[in-house]
């Protein structure tokens, strides 16, 4: 029982990050269930900003909304400074948002293609 409650919340946090991550115009969201796949986490959110700032504006925007509204802090924040790939880690959950260009190097899809995937239709 308290498995099952612990999935939901995840869950539910993942269906919330990537709420607003289209508000914010991210696009092309994809969330990886790694559960049956590795131990490195529950779940992977990637998505993909216009620009260095949109980058920083995706990012800043998950951790002050997820903090603000159910006070979830990240473990652990990568990539700030370059602001092409920022990495937001809750441990579960850790969310991907790239530039375009370093999207498409580092292709983590490509690295987690025996997981499975569903992609976040944007409100565009």
């Amino acid at each position: 029982m308290i498995e099952e409650k612990q999935t939901v919340d995840a869950l539910e946090t993942v269906d919330r990050i990537t709420q607003l991550i289209v508000d914010k115009k991210g696009s092309d969201v994809v969330v990886i269930d790694l559960r049956n796949v590795t131990s490195v986490a529950d779940f992977f959110v990637i998505a993909t900003g216009n620009s260095n700032v949109h980058v920083r504006a995706i990012a800043d925007e998950v951790r002050d909304k997820l903090r603000k509204e159910w006070r979830i802090h990240p473990w652990h924040v990568e990539g700030e400074e370059g602001e092409r790939w920022i990495l937001i880690d809750y441990v579960d959950i850790v969310v991907h948002v790239f530039d375009r260009q370093t999207r498409e190097f580092y292709d983590i899809e490509g690295l987690y293609r025996d997981a499975s995937f569903r992609r976040v239709k944007s409100e565009e």
